[in-house]
């Protein structure tokens, strides 16, 4: 994705696109699988914990990104299709490989819609399904 591309990603959700807001989303992007924040910590040794924290905390509440708890006890933020407000019919499941501990989008499929009961509200949806990347069943295989 150009610069033009990753400004305009950020106008839309009203994000002021700051230097260092670009090389956030970049690097998200260029992961191509859920990040966590040390992840990015890894990632942007130049950028102090502080900023990526406020950064990831500005592109959540302006649905940028989205959370996942894949189960590890270090939530993962992936980034949101244009057309995506986050709303419970949109989300979609994950999936965490428990061999190289990497969460994955599944953003082909939308979260199975269960009824609750009469005056519950839902309010956000964790689908998250285990087992093997793709990679790691190839290595597997070789084995």
């Amino acid at each position: 994705m150009d610069e033009k591309e990753l400004v305009c990603k950020l106008e839309k959700r009203e994000i002021r696109p700051t230097a260092l807001r670009l090389l956030i989303l970049r690097t998200m992007l260029n992961e191509k699988r859920t990040v966590s924040m040390t992840d990015l910590e890894d990632l942007l040794l130049t950028v102090d914990k502080s900023t990526i924290f406020r950064t990831i905390t500005s592109f959540l509440s302006n649905h940028l990104i989205h959370c996942i708890d894949d189960g590890t006890g270090s939530l993962k933020y992936g980034v949101c299709e244009d057309s995506c407000n986050c709303c419970i019919n949109e989300l979609h499941p994950h999936f965490y490989c428990e061999h190289c501990h990497r969460t994955f989008c599944l953003k082909n499929d939308h979260i199975p819609v269960v009824s609750v009961p009469e005056n519950f509200s839902v309010n956000s949806a964790n689908y998250v399904l285990k087992g093997l990347c793709s990679e790691c069943s190839k290595r597997k295989r070789r084995k």
